[in-house]
């Protein structure tokens, strides 16, 4: 027996005696160890356990259980998350069960208020050596606790931020779903900037990681405002437009100053692919392309272009949806059709870093953007062999999400790249990433030419339809890992907005990406 024990047995012993209060049953039973526990070993035992689980001495109290191992994973645990200041008193004993007062004391750097709750425990005779055991459960612990649950303590940093849109309006996730993928990043950013303290909650820690209700609140925290550049109008169009396609993902943005106004997101997997997706995106690539061809004078929308039923480069090959041609017809016409092989036949001449450069230095794909949020900034990489043709039409190593594409057909409206914008920069002056050169006036001018025409007469004509103003558009399909059904995407812009969609093995550009871009756009702001 250890000295704790021995002590706790003889102490108990004596009280008895001088007390009493026991009967000399009791006290034979404490060294018959067969039979129903005294009162006596009931205190004794249970005492010395909740003064080892009080003063941190885990081993010592995993050794009155019939759990070593369970009892000593617990108590750790339960120390980890809820600190030191603990207190336990012995309230009440019943037979063989006891029951007890847990009081959690704040941490001295955490504000919070005391917590004390009620739970019990009940000891039994080890069938072995017949010593008194506390007979283990997690529920000893918390009332509440199953198997594999656990306590913990949740900082919650959201709950310190309030999310404004760009006129003062409260947007919430439950009014905006998509807001959950940023409101956590925005939160740990500029909370704390701005003075936010986030709230702790004890809670239980479900076997399967899911929380429990809250069971004591610690800090109440101090909510702070954060105002965005979102249009709560353009956000719930975009929430709305999202839901008509699983796997989808859309952006809005203000062309003439790059505020993002809304995002979206519909998946099974909560990624915020709208900002942080990396996809190949087609024939949307081809707004590049042409500004790439156009500032080389490799063509013009008015003057006439190949456009064969399908090109061979360096190898591969190459062809159009449903093996179409253009017998005789302009570079713009081969642009609103879409007509891959046109692209493919300048890739010669656009070099190996033709397409990559116009990315980089006009469009701003692949720069550092700092949007507030993180976000995947695009990535057109060098190419050369079929790799360079495949780039041409917005396949090979080409990546992008619809923010980029966004961003693309914003460029290509006003003639100049502007990042986008989820947070103004001034709030903690960090850098905004800024293209070398803007468009040429000329080119400018054809490229929004050409996306008129895709919006009114061409590939998207269809999603476009009915919508009034200054719209434009290019439709894109995707063929991403062999998939049999090729991603959908669809940028486009009206009246100063832009915006981009994809569509997750959603077919064409026009069929799933274009009608959620046209809800956006409709939706004005």
């Amino acid at each position: 027996m250890n000295k704790r024990r021995r002590f706790g047995v003889v102490a108990a012993v004596s009280l008895a005696v001088c007390a009493g209060g026991y009967t000399a049953a009791d006290v034979v039973g404490l060294f018959n160890k067969t039979g129903p526990l005294s009162e006596v070993e009931v205190r004794s035992t249970s005492s010395e356990f909740l003064a080892a689980w009080e003063s941190g001495e885990i081993g010592a109290a995993a050794d009155l259980t019939d759990d070593k191992k369970s009892t000593a994973a617990a108590l750790s645990l339960f120390r980890q998350e809820l600190g030191k200041g603990l207190t336990i008193d012995l309230r009440q004993q019943k037979n063989a069960s006891v029951r007890f007062s847990v009081t959690v004391k704040p941490s001295d750097t955490d504000k919070g208020f005391p917590w004390t709750y009620s739970s019990s425990l009940r000891l039994v005779r080890d069938t072995h050596t017949g010593e008194p055991r506390v007979d283990w459960s997690p529920n000893i612990v918390h009332p509440q606790l199953a198997a594999g649950d656990r306590l913990t303590v949740v900082r919650d940093n959201a709950s310190s931020m309030k999310i404004l849109d760009r006129e003062g309006t409260e947007l919430t996730v439950q009014d905006y779903p998509s807001l959950a993928s940023v409101l956590p990043d925005l939160a740990k950013r500029y909370a704390s900037m701005l003075g936010g303290e986030p709230a702790g909650e004890v809670r239980i820690l479900r076997k399967d990681g899911r929380r429990g209700s809250v069971l004591h609140v610690l800090t109440q925290g101090k909510r702070v405002e954060l105002r965005t550049t979102l249009s709560s109008q353009v956000q719930h169009a975009a929430e709305e437009a999202v839901k008509k396609y699983p796997e989808s993902s859309a952006v809005a943005i203000d062309a003439n100053n790059g505020n993002i106004l809304a995002f979206a997101n519909n998946r099974r997997d909560g990624f915020n692919a709208a900002f942080l997706g990396k996809r190949a995106p087609g024939s949307t690539m081809k707004i590049v392309t042409s500004a790439a061809l156009l500032e080389k004078g490799l063509v013009d929308a008015a003057r006439p272009a190949p456009c064969p039923s399908t090109k061979s480069y360096e190898g591969a090959t190459f062809q159009n949806l449903k093996m179409f041609e253009i017998a005789s017809g302009t570079f713009s016409d081969a642009f609103i059709r879409s007509c891959n092989t046109t692209f493919v036949s300048f890739a010669e001449q656009a070099g190996a870093d033709g397409l990559a450069n116009a990315a980089k230095e006009v469009f701003g794909l692949g720069l550092e953007w700092h949007s507030g949020v993180a976000t995947f900034d695009g990535q057109v990489p060098p190419a050369d062999g079929p790799e360079r043709a495949a780039a041409m039409i917005g396949q090979g190593k080409v990546q992008v999400n619809p923010l980029n594409m966004a961003s693309v057909a914003a460029t290509a409206y006003t003639g100049k790249f502007r990042q986008p914008l989820l947070v103004a920069p001034d709030l903690d002056g960090r850098p905004i990433a800024t293209a070398s050169r803007s468009l040429p006036p000329d080119v400018a001018d054809q490229l929004r030419q050409m996306m008129r025409r895709t919006a009114t007469a061409g590939t998207a004509v269809e999603a476009m339809r009915g919508l009034e103003g200054d719209i434009g558009a290019k439709t894109g399909s995707a063929e991403v890992d062999k998939a049999k059904i090729s991603d959908s995407w669809f940028t486009g812009f009206r009246d100063g907005v832009a915006a981009a969609a994809t569509v997750e093995a959603g077919g064409h550009g026009g069929d799933a990406a274009g009608p959620v871009v046209r809800d956006i756009l409709e939706a004005g702001y």
